[in-house]
């Protein structure tokens, strides 16, 4: 006969040990708008942790909002709800943000690189990114022609194949070369836009992908990345 002791370390082993409020959100959508130290769609964690440091009613009013979604608190992009968690993994997710200490120094800035680009009306354009190999243009780099390829699987339905335009929303070249930011396409293409039809690609597409999208797009609206298949540096 069996005894006790051994069925309940037979049942702790066939356990899984229980996920840290780190392993949640790595497994979860929840960076394709947060990073720990900066903002991409929605706040850093770090600056969550700041913010509600010395709130006691912190832990429970932002595990509800996880699961029930909120919108306003850090601007007007809304977070959708994640009603698959449940309490305890909701409240594992902001304790360890909470436990975050912000590492950055305010006082120090990163001086970004910029690439020229003659137009073909012989004006000139900076980009902070790279649209072709070093030494080797006409070839894209690889992240934008990654940015073609992602194009072209997801987004052409609506926006038409290239970037060329759709009958179902914007020619995004031209919402580029008006007054459409960086940042502001990668609010809409993490966040969505339901008014508009517009899905939420966010927990589909990494940050690192909607950042080629554009990346390809940016090309495309500068007419320095020509329709088709680009030729890319990894030929």
């Amino acid at each position: 006969m069996i005894g006790p002791i051994l069925v309940s370390a037979v049942l702790a082993i066939a356990q899984p040990p229980p996920q840290t409020g780190e392993t949640l959100v790595k497994g979860s959508d929840c960076s394709s708008c947060h990073a720990v130290d900066r903002q991409i769609v929605g706040p850093a964690y770090d600056a969550i942790a700041k913010r509600y440091a010395r709130q006691n009613d912190a832990p429970a009013k932002l595990a509800t909002r996880i699961r029930e979604g909120s919108s306003g608190n850090w601007g007007t992009i809304a977070m959708p709800s994640h009603k698959d968690l449940t309490e305890r993994q909701s409240s594992a997710i902001v304790a360890w943000i909470l436990s975050l200490q912000s590492t950055s120094d305010p006082g120090t800035q990163t001086e970004t690189k910029l690439y020229s680009y003659t137009l073909k009306d012989g004006k000139t354009a900076q980009l902070d990114f790279p649209l072709f190999a070093e030494g080797a243009s006409p070839k894209v780099t690889k992240s934008v022609f990654r940015g073609y390829e992602l194009f072209n699987s997801y987004c052409f339905r609506c926006h038409g194949q290239d970037a060329t335009g759709g009958q179902l929303a914007p020619d995004l070249r031209r919402s580029l070369t008006a007054n459409m930011t960086h940042q502001e396409f990668l609010n809409t293409s993490m966040a969505g836009r339901k008014d508009k039809g517009m899905p939420s690609w966010a927990g589909f597409l990494s940050e690192q992908e909607v950042n080629q999208i554009y990346q390809y797009v940016k090309g495309r609206s500068l007419d320095l990345v020509p329709s088709g298949r680009p030729p890319s540096e990894a030929d």
